[in-house]
């Protein structure tokens, strides 16, 4: 992402803009959810456009402030914030909102956030979430899409209505936050295996980048991260390998999930597959 000077709100054209926004902290099992916000603004080139106050929203005591040099060699502190970033893409602009789940003031905290989306235009908000499940590393990142958005599941059969009950992180207060607000909001979370929950996780990040560019129709280059992916699970193999307790959960977790995947037709996977594959060949031909 580039970090030119924080400019004003307003005078965004409403080109279909989505928000995307990623939070550090419970929501973000492994790091995969904000790797994938921040991969999304590095292929996208984003540009920094506005940041939020800290002080109302962090207790520093568990969000410590960071120092190192900055890049004029001198000392600087770097607070926890959140921070917004604009992509302008072909078909619509994208506004990629990073922070970490504050500590405090919540529906403060959401309602000057959703006042950005407001002023840049944005019509839908799309929350990126991960969790630790009883998965295997070995098989393909389950991922789940949900929506209050009555209008998006009619037009996206594959995005379930919301029916999670139970406590919340700052995902599912924004998320229905938006609705209030007559947002559209749709929420896509990937299930990391619990047993690796340490970051990075780039096999569930990768999932998720799968998932939003399938929803926006917008080909994300994924660079070295498919490479990433490969080397991560030989490693959790290798782990795997020298226990054997592991391994025999693992072996059970594989076949539960094989069974449980078995009725599946796969064919509109495949064919999602596909049509992803025809967007990242055609963009390549555009470049």
């Amino acid at each position: 992402m580039t970090s030119p000077e924080i400019e004003p709100a307003g005078r965004h054209s409403a080109r279909n803009t989505v928000l995307l926004a990623a939070f550090e902290g419970w929501n973000d099992a492994g790091g995969a959810a904000t790797a994938a916000l921040a991969h999304l603004g590095e292929v996208w080139d984003a540009r920094k456009v506005h940041e939020l106050d800290p002080e109302e929203y962090h207790d520093f005591q568990v969000n410590r402030p960071t120092v190192a040099p900055g890049p004029d060699g001198r000392r600087q502190i770097t607070w926890p914030t959140t921070s917004f970033w604009v992509a302008e893409l072909p078909r619509r602009t994208v506004v990629l909102v990073h922070g970490i789940e504050p500590s405090m003031r919540w529906r403060r905290y959401c309602a000057e956030l959703l006042g950005q989306a407001v002023e840049r235009d944005v019509r839908t908000v799309v929350t990126l979430g991960a969790l630790l499940a009883d998965v295997p590393h070995t098989r393909p990142i389950p991922m789940t899409a949900t929506s209050d958005s009555e209008g998006l599941r009619a037009v996206l059969p594959d995005i379930e209505p919301n029916t999670y009950e139970g406590p919340t992180g700052i995902v599912g207060v924004l998320q229905h936050e938006a609705a209030e607000r007559g947002m559209q909001s749709v929420s896509l979370w990937a299930a990391v295996p619990h047993y690796v929950a340490n970051p990075p996780s780039p096999k569930a990040t990768l999932a998720i980048l799968a998932r939003v560019e399938e929803l926006l129709g917008e080909p994300v280059p994924l660079r070295d991260l498919p490479d990433d992916a490969e080397a991560w699970q030989h490693g959790v193999d290798e782990l795997a390998g020298e226990d054997a307790e592991i391994a025999e959960y693992v072996k059970q977790l594989e076949e539960a999930k094989d069974t449980a995947d078995l009725p599946e037709a796969s064919g509109e996977a495949i064919a999602r597959e596909f049509e992803r594959w025809l967007k990242r060949r055609d963009s390549g031909r555009e470049s």
